[in-house]
């Protein structure tokens, strides 16, 4: 599975962004998965449902499964996870575009909107290999890309993944 990062500052754009790419890429017949980071605990169940009482008895994984798509909750009871578990834990697919995680080490896009009040990060970072914004920057040492413009972008991941040819 190829990995490939979308990052910025908080209401820059990224998960506008992230489902402009899966609709795009998805459109060309490539799988794609997805990964969010999250500041918060995050719980898909509901205290006084099943699979809620089953956590709460010390289950360590629990699936809520129907006729169209699961769901599996684990309880790691721990630090929070790395990324390289939790993309071992995804079935096979062409591309996981990761949501987040902006100090990891995997290829990545920065959105960037000059009026969300954040610096680049990309001068900082090596393996942010464009910039995707909308309006002017200064000249950066990585492809500086339209944010309005998914299919460009998409076709930059794809190259840059080796998906499809240089």
């Amino acid at each position: 599975m190829r990995v490939y990062g979308v990052i910025g500052w908080k209401n820059s754009g990224k998960t506008t962004l992230m489902v402009r790419l899966v609709e795009e890429i998805t459109g060309r017949g490539f799988t794609v998965s997805t990964v969010k980071h999250v500041h918060h605990d995050v719980d898909l169940d509901q205290p006084g449902k099943d699979s809620h009482r089953h956590r709460q008895a010390g289950a360590s994984e629990v699936v809520l499964a129907s006729a169209h798509r699961f769901a599996l909750m684990r309880e790691h009871r721990g630090p929070e996870p790395e990324l390289p578990e939790i993309l071992a834990r995804l079935a096979p697919v062409d591309l996981v575009l990761v949501e987040g995680y902006k100090r990891d080490a995997h290829a990545k896009l920065e959105v960037f909107r000059r009026a969300a009040g954040h610096d680049l990060i990309q001068p900082g970072d090596p393996l942010v290999r464009a910039v995707a914004t909308d309006g002017p920057l200064p000249v950066l040492p990585v492809p500086v890309l339209d944010l309005n413009d998914a299919r460009a972008i998409a076709d930059f991941i794809l190259r840059e993944t080796g998906l499809v040819p240089a």
